[in-house]
């Protein structure tokens, strides 16, 4: 609990115990390596905390750091908004082939950041890890320059009446595209999961300032990505479709060397925080102790009897999880038995007993998981954005006035203009109403909030299939041999609307969901079952892609997904993401309705917080 201080009764900071720093090496920058989680209290670390003032990190480092993600971000976004359009138009790929190209790279580009936790908690640290993969994005922004700049490296160019038959890229030019976007995927993955830790470990969590700093910090990310997709989605898209694609891809080019130039200008400011080794190790060890005592006998319910191990917890631990009775099986690898425990109290093989906060900690990733995998399909919904909407837009009227042209990639500004105006609608007028209405303190629940976004996915796609409908048959009608369509892509708007309501409640829901219901020090494993949903939700777009393109045609039948868009049915393709949406809709019922919420106590010099939830689904239990 926290300490008082008997002047003012306020709380005073726990200290580090390893603020001291040895002169620094002329031959490189200083770095204050500190354990911002020891809280070993003793007079004489009491008294060290009032003398010594923490000068590295804070706001200072923070500004590195967010230009860094920043630009990082203007360049790898920047790059794929309008990916589409350069596929079709520069590198003369059927859409079907296009879409499988950026949604085979993009579930790859979200499970790097898996492995990149990994190394980075057990190996060589963040800051390390983020500079190793700015490298490789930077590296990535160039070869892909390169495919647009020199003219060995992309297929020829052909006229308008000859887009249906243009020659595609040899293999040495596809060769290059995938190396490019393959450096592009180390980097994400090397900067995504490591930047926001990176940024959390620059403020002092053991202090009320530090908190608020960290809550800052949150604010400002999501702040600046919110900006990044708007100028990547307008300015730079603009440049690529109307300007050069040579100084489109440039620009994000430039923007991250500044990146890296940025990164390693802080370095005198950085904390830097030691790999504590990677919480999938103990993972693994709950397992297989589990596995070792499975023929052992528990009661039905814990009535006293079996000898737990329950430690302390670690000093990285922020909170305590309470036992549970879900996943019993599980709690005997906790269970003593002889030879368990060496004579200083402490397991002699940590692969034969672990302590009830390691086996919680797996139950809370096992409860999570199902609920995870139903964010797969509605996620594959978003993903058409990026894809058929675009070749959709390229075949409808996208003029604003007499000269302008709105660039297919810009389209998607919608769906984030949506949010950015439904978020505060939703924050200040109909979150207290339904707090009046359901009493939660949060109007809905976590998972109602998932759920909602669902329903709004389901929508998304079929409205979608309607305009396509309407587009299809006033482009056949209009008779024109480009296919072009004389309709606004303006219509497209409804489908884009909607699935910006799947965002505000779906995506922020879920970022919401795992945080919370992860323990604080396993938060990296919640950003990476995060990325990892937009990975399966890529391959399972690809996987459709390629089963409706196969056996949707023949017998002079062209297929749903065919490049002339006249000829097929892309209608019928997002009827069949919509159906998907409504099994997925009802998995997800039957896996939130029996959720538990995790049980915890606050471990630090705060006031106690619990947090426990009873069964989901009924949102009139409020949570304390």
């Amino acid at each position: 609990m926290g300490l008082r201080d008997t002047k003012d009764g306020s709380s005073l900071p726990r200290p580090s115990g390893n603020f001291s720093k040895s002169p620094p090496s002329p031959s490189r920058p200083e770095m204050d390596i500190v354990d911002p989680y020891n809280r070993k209290i003793s007079p004489d670390s009491i008294l060290e905390a009032k003398k010594v003032e923490k000068k590295p990190g804070g706001w200072r480092a923070i500004t590195f750091i967010l230009g860094n993600e920043t630009l990082e971000r203007l360049g790898t976004i920047g790059l794929l908004s309008n990916f589409m359009v350069y596929l079709t138009r520069v590198f003369h790929l059927e859409q079907v082939d296009a879409s499988n190209v950026i949604n085979i790279w993009s579930g790859f580009t979200n499970l790097t950041p898996l492995f990149g936790a990994f190394i980075s908690d057990t190996y060589v640290g963040r800051f390390k890890t983020i500079a190793f993969a700015s490298f490789a994005t930077l590296i990535g922004l160039v070869t892909l320059t390169l495919t647009a700049s020199l003219p060995q490296l992309h297929p020829a160019s052909c006229n308008v009446q000859q887009q249906l038959n243009c020659a595609g890229p040899n293999k040495l030019q596809f060769g290059i595209l995938l190396l490019g976007l393959c450096f592009l995927s180390i980097g994400s993955g090397g900067i995504r999961p490591c930047s926001i830790p990176f940024g959390v470990d620059q403020f002092d969590q053991r202090t009320e300032q530090g908190l608020k700093g960290v809550a800052s910090f949150f604010n400002w990310y999501y702040m600046t990505f919110t900006i990044v997709l708007l100028i990547t989605q307008t300015v730079v898209v603009y440049i690529q479709d109307q300007v050069s694609w040579i100084i489109g891809f440039s620009v994000p080019t430039g923007l991250m060397a500044c990146a890296v130039i940025m990164f390693f200008a802080g370095m005198k400011l950085y904390v830097y925080v030691k790999p504590e080794g990677s919480i999938f190790s103990g993972i693994a060890q709950v397992i297989v102790a589990a596995r070792k005592k499975r023929k052992m006998k528990l009661p039905a319910e814990d009535d006293g009897t079996v000898n737990y191990y329950d430690p302390p917890v670690k000093d990285s631990v922020l909170s305590k999880l309470h036992h549970s009775n879900q996943f019993r099986f599980l709690d005997k690898a906790a269970v003593i038995i002889e030879g368990d425990l060496t004579s200083e109290g402490v397991p002699a093989n940590k692969w034969r007993l672990c302590s009830i906060q390691e086996v919680e900690e797996v139950k809370c990733l096992i409860r999570i998981v199902p609920v995870w995998s139903a964010g797969i399909i509605s996620l594959a919904a978003m993903a058409q954005q990026g894809t058929f909407t675009i070749s959709q837009a390229l075949k409808m009227d996208r003029h604003l006035g007499p000269k302008f042209e709105i660039p297919a990639g810009s389209l998607s500004v919608i769906s984030l203009l949506t949010i950015g105006v439904f978020l505060p609608v939703y924050d200040r007028v109909m979150v207290p109403l339904l707090r009046r209405i359901t009493g939660h303190k949060s109007g809905i629940t976590l998972l109602q909030r998932i759920g909602t976004g669902i329903v709004f996915a389901i929508l998304s796609m079929i409205v979608a299939g309607l305009v396509e409908r309407v587009r299809r048959t006033r482009s056949i009608n209009a008779g024109d041999p480009t296919g072009m369509t004389p309709m606004s892509v303006f219509w497209l708007s409804p489908q884009l609307i909607l699935m910006g309501l799947c965002e505000a409640f779906n995506i922020i829901g879920q970022i919401e969901f795992f945080n919370s219901q992860f323990p604080e020090h396993m938060r990296s494993i919640a950003n990476a079952l995060f990325s990892l949903s937009f990975a399966g939700s890529n391959y399972l777009s690809s996987l459709i892609v390629t089963i409706v393109h196969k056996f949707t045609g023949g017998r002079d039948r062209p297929d749903w997904l065919n490049k002339n868009l006249n000829a097929g049915k892309l209608d019928y393709f997002y009827y069949l993401i919509a159906v998907m949406g409504v099994i997925n809709l009802v998995y997800f019922w039957y896996c939130a309705r029996g959720y538990r919420y995790k049980v915890g106590s606050q471990i630090g010099g705060f006031e106690e917080d619990k947090s426990f939830s009873d069964v989901e689904m009924s949102s009139k239990k409020q949570l304390k």
